[in-house]
Order: C-alpha cells, then sequence, then structure tokens
C-alpha cells in the first residue's frame, strides 16, 4: 500500500491552488472582452454612428485584476505560511474591485461609455441611450468567484503552509543518531581508498 507523504500532499494542494487561481484569472480577463454597453455618437461625416463598448474600455480596472491574480497564481508555489496571507488578501481584494467596478458602470452607464463614444467620434455627448449587454452582471458574479477563492486558497493551505523540516538542522536537546557499528566489508573499503579503519 502506497502511503503519501506530507511533503506531496503539499505539492498536490499548491498545484490544485494554482490551477483554480489560474482559471479564475483567465475568467475575470475573459468576462472584460465582451461589448458591455451599446450607444450611438455623431460625427461629422457620418453622422449618427453606433458604438460598441467593451468591459476593457468601460472598466480597465477588470483586466487588471485579472492581471494581478495571475501574478498570485505565480506566487503559490513559493509563497510559505504568511505569504499564503499576503496571496489570499490579494485575490479576494481583486474579487472586490471587479464586482465592485462592474457594478459603479452598471450603475451610472452614461458616464462610462461617454469618453469611450467621445473618443471615437470626437463629439461628447451621446446620440441615444445606453444598452447594457449581460457581461457587466456576469462580471460581479466572476468578482464574487473570486472572494471565494482568496477565503477558499487561505483555508486549503492551511495543510501545506508549512515550511519543510529537510534542512533543518536538527533541535537542541534532540538525541544524536548513533554511529554505525563497523564491520568488514566497510574497514576494507576504508584500506582500499588509503584510510586507516581503526
Amino acid at each position: 500500500m502506497t502511503v503519501t507523504q506530507p511533503a506531496d500532499r503539499r505539492r498536490g494542494g499548491r498545484g490544485r491552488a494554482a490551477g483554480v487561481l489560474l482559471v479564475l484569472a483567465g475568467l475575470t480577463a475573459v468576462v472584460a472582452v465582451p461589448t458591455w454597453f451599446t450607444t450611438t455618437g455623431t460625427t461629422a461625416l457620418q453622422g449618427v454612428v453606433t458604438v460598441e463598448v467593451t468591459g476593457t474600455q468601460a472598466a480597465p480596472a477588470v483586466l487588471a485584476a485579472a492581471v494581478a491574480i495571475l501574478a498570485a497564481v505565480a506566487a503559490v508555489g513559493l509563497v510559505g505560511r504568511a505569504g499564503r496571507w499576503v496571496v489570499a488578501a490579494v485575490v479576494v481584494a481583486c474579487g472586490v474591485l471587479v464586482a465592485a467596478t462592474a457594478l459603479a458602470v452598471t450603475a451610472d452607464p452614461v458616464a462610462a461609455v461617454t469618453p469611450v463614444v467621445a473618443a471615437q467620434t470626437g463629439v461628447g455627448t451621446l446620440a441615444g441611450p445606453v444598452t447594457t449587454s449581460i457581461w457587466p452582471w456576469v462580471a460581479v458574479g466572476v468578482g464574487i468567484l473570486d472572494v471565494a477563492a482568496g477565503v477558499w486558497f487561505l483555508r486549503a493551505s492551511r495543510a501545506w503552509s508549512g515550511p519543510s523540516q529537510r534542512h533543518e538542522p536538527a533541535a537542541a536537546g534532540a538525541p544524536a543518531q548513533p554511529p554505525a557499528e563497523p564491520d568488514e566489508r566497510s574497514d576494507w573499503d576504508a584500506l582500499s581508498r588509503g584510510d586507516d579503519p581503526s
């Protein structure tokens, strides 16, 4: 029967945590790519034009949060007992940022899309209402998932965040290992090397 060693469990736990955070970083980035808002603006040459505003344009903080979670993934393999708190705090903060930013732009979509319309048309006023897609609400859900993942990471990492004892010196007062008993073979090996086994 194969017995799983604590170090193997730590490596497996770190790998699983890194995988979960990597998926969440990807999800957080993906929800910022589609069109969040659609409106119209006016140009001097084309008249009224449709303007589609993506999540990266209306809420660039969402993509920044995805990058920060990706950086946390790289740190998972290196963190120790204190570092896991930092990773968890970063992931939770990114989740809060994603959800809060998405809610903020849906609460005032005109303010969110006006700079984009002005950049594309040269006119800082809208020619029609703003239509909101489902993607800002998906981003809110992903932000909540990020927060939950940060809490889960903190709980799951308790089993593997302790420092390894492999290279630690023996504790003070620990009994020393007795030297091995000499035998004829080791004596002959020592003589062949030119050492005096006595």
